[in-house]
């Protein structure tokens, strides 16, 4: 294993003075360090997964044969290891094809500052899930909050949390794909048990009802837990309003919760539950998560055709 490099974050501008041109840009391009994997270790809570999928795998490969392309970015500890701040799935990668380090940049990061980073790389992500940009939304929101200059509380959002500021929202909305108000919907989920929010991951539980749902109480959300299993459905939009408003009052007992899913639902149609990480090792990851749907369709429809024209030779 190579000895641990020695960090040198940057010269000062003292330094610079000495320097011609080409030296000064060289100088100022991001250093890359090869990092034994044993001393880095996962970003604290980190809200993203790690999935041993079909990607994984595709990235394993590419490791192998290409090295890793895209340096990794690490934020030194105070007792002198590293914490990654974007790069745990090439790390993985790394570890999975028998690598013992890793090319990394070491950038010099307050947590807030290092907060913010990790969740902007990772959400470029082509598959989130709705859990995942839960806890990262509600983390960045955190760490925004904390930074010199923000505003204080000013939640004035009637779904929000007390954690969301008018401005920092306004601005984390700005800088991805959600509304500020989709952004606090999805926070919302945060409050969900484990349970509840696997099925919103699963797409069992679409994002509206999951929120009014996230208004309900630990033990009412296990009451409700149950009462899916033996119902074998999850609420619709209108159900999940109806818990709400009863747990608001303080009358949602287990046997309301009971009565509340066994409602016969408008326009209610039998549905095929499929789990999504099951259905996803034969989509290619090319296909994004909300055309899931439609891939399924098309290799249905194939596979109609498919067995049609076996019945036709057979004739």
């Amino acid at each position: 294993m190579k000895e641990r490099p020695k960090i040198d974050l940057g010269m000062t501008g003292y330094d610079e003075l000495f320097m011609n041109d080409q030296e000064r840009a060289e100088n100022r391009l991001p250093k890359i360090y090869d990092i034994p994997l044993t001393e880095i270790d996962d970003f604290p809570d980190h809200p993203f997964q790690v999935r041993l999928d079909e990607d994984m795998d595709q990235l394993v490969e590419s490791v192998k044969e290409r090295g890793i392309i895209t340096p990794i970015t690490l934020r030194k500890k105070d007792d002198g290891r590293y914490e990654i701040v974007s790069g745990h799935r090439r790390r993985k990668a790394c570890e999975l094809a028998g690598f013992e380090t890793i090319p990394a940049e070491i950038k010099e990061l307050t947590r807030d500052e290092a907060i913010i980073l990790m969740v902007e790389s990772n959400l470029q992500r082509s598959v989130i899930l709705p859990s995942e940009k839960a806890f990262s939304y509600k983390m960045r929101l955190e760490a925004m909050k904390r930074l010199p200059g923000r505003p204080a509380k000013e939640n004035v959002r009637p779904v929000g949390t007390d954690l969301i500021g008018v401005r920092s929202d306004e601005q984390l909305a700005s800088e991805s794909t959600d509304s500020a108000r989709q952004i606090q919907r999805f926070i919302r989920l945060t409050y969900l048990l484990p349970e509840i929010l696997q099925m919103v991951d699963d797409g069992k539980i679409a994002l509206r009802p999951a929120v009014e749902l996230s208004y309900l109480n630990d033990i009412e959300q296990q009451d409700l837990v149950e009462a899916m299993d033996l119902a074998m459905a999850t609420p619709s939009h209108a159900q999940a309003i109806k818990m709400r408003n009863f747990s608001r009052e303080g009358k949602l007992a287990p046997e309301v919760i009971e009565s509340i899913m066994y409602e016969e639902k408008p326009n209610q149609k039998e549905k095929i539950n499929i789990r999504y990480e099951d259905a996803r090792r034969y989509i290619p990851s090319s296909v994004p998560y909300d055309k899931t749907g439609e891939f399924i369709m098309k290799a249905l429809e194939y596979y109609h055709r498919h067995l049609e024209r076996q019945r036709d030779d057979a004739r």
